[in-house]
């Protein structure tokens, strides 16, 4: 379980005050105005931003001292974060190895995820020379390849157009029954929602509350 206990956040004028539980191996949906604290939310668990105090924890163990890379977690950008100066295959590498030096075995597990989101032929291509949507399964196959058992999604489908959209969200089913990861997804759009069968979380004047009329995934 992904918990935060009162995990209070100042930026400025705005304050957060964050009290909820997230059971592992479940799919959430983060719903709200601009500024309600949805990307809050996701850089306070990602450790992108430290809250002033409280306390966030995953199966008991806090991860306050962690910093983002060394917490139980990977994050799909909106924007992918991929490096254009390096190929397909070196920037689904880094998943897995930084310094891009990797074994024989990890090496094979970087050529599978390839084939497996249907890019095989791409690895030596490089970012401007692929579609967004390709860009996108790029950035995909990075989380597949880490396998950690948190997953935060930001917006993830909100560049892409209606065909490309639903090639994600099957790739995403994919990924999650593969995984069976803790998933948390910022979106506008509740189909994006119900597409994945996520549980919505409504923000809602700093807090966060469980719609009633949501499903587990």
């Amino acid at each position: 379980m992904l918990k935060l206990d009162q995990a209070h956040l100042s930026l400025g004028e705005r304050h957060w005050t964050f009290n909820i539980s997230l059971h592992a191996s479940c799919t959430y949906a983060l719903l709200g105005r601009s500024g309600s604290g949805k990307s809050t939310l996701l850089n306070l668990i990602g450790g992108f931003i430290q809250p002033d105090s409280g306390e966030i924890a995953w199966q008991n163990q806090t991860l306050l001292q962690s910093q983002p890379a060394q917490r139980p977690i990977t994050t799909l950008f909106q924007q992918n974060n991929l490096f254009e100066h390096l190929t397909v295959w070196q920037n689904i590498a880094l998943g897995i190895a930084p310094n891009l030096r990797l074994s024989n075995d990890n090496s094979h597990r970087v050529d599978t995820v390839i084939k497996h989101i249907g890019l095989d032929g791409y690895a030596s291509k490089r970012p401007p020379q692929l579609s967004g949507g390709e860009q996108q399964r790029v950035a995909l196959a990075r989380c597949l390849l880490r396998q950690k058992p948190i997953l935060l999604l930001d917006e993830p489908f909100s560049a892409l157009d209606a065909t490309t959209r639903n090639e994600m969200i099957g790739l995403l089913h994919t990924v999650i029954s593969d995984i069976r990861p803790l998933v948390i997804m910022i979106t506008h759009d509740e189909d994006d929602a119900k597409a994945l069968n996520a549980q919505v979380l409504n923000m809602q004047d700093t807090s966060v509350h469980l719609a009633t009329d949501s499903t587990n995934s």
